[in-house]
């Protein structure tokens, strides 16, 4: 809000754009804007990707070699649980809680620490219904490095 209220201070309209990457942060700004009646347009850009599929991050940077290889599996595993959550889309309510759990089970035998895997509503982050548009979620810890990555399906 200070931010805003600096940048845009005096002005009648802004706009801000705010990556996808960090899709609650994104959303976090969104309703923050509705609820004040803010005059700014928030956009959302999409997330740089690596030409393996890696979400690019300045975190990255901390990783080794066999992790930054390692790294890939987060993406891997968000685009599996997606998958899945689409085979299931007439029962995905029932079913959510397995696939999850599946999709996490899958990075702990890698070695990785995740924190979530997640099939999100994405208007608004809460547990699905048939027929929305769904957000795949995940943040996972590689060694000593935190890394966050989503998919819109």
């Amino acid at each position: 809000m200070k931010l805003f209220m600096a940048v845009f201070a005096g002005k009648a309209q802004g706009s801000a754009v705010f990556g996808k990457k960090d899709y609650q942060q994104l959303l976090v700004i969104q309703q923050m804007v509705r609820q004040f009646a803010l005059p700014i347009t928030i956009q959302g850009a999409e997330t740089c990707r690596d030409a393996d599929g890696l979400a690019l991050s300045s975190r990255n940077g901390y990783l080794s070699d066999s992790e930054r290889a390692e790294a890939l599996y987060l993406s891997i595993a968000l685009r599996k649980l997606g998958q899945n959550a689409q085979v299931f889309a007439n029962s995905l309510q029932a079913h959510l809680p397995d696939l999850e759990d599946k999709a996490i089970e899958g990075l702990r035998k890698r070695g990785w620490q995740p924190d979530y895997l997640t099939v999100r509503r994405r208007s608004d982050l809460r547990a699905p219904q048939t027929g929305d548009a769904l957000v795949i979620l995940g943040a996972a810890k590689l060694g000593n490095t935190r890394l966050i990555d989503n998919l819109e399906i």
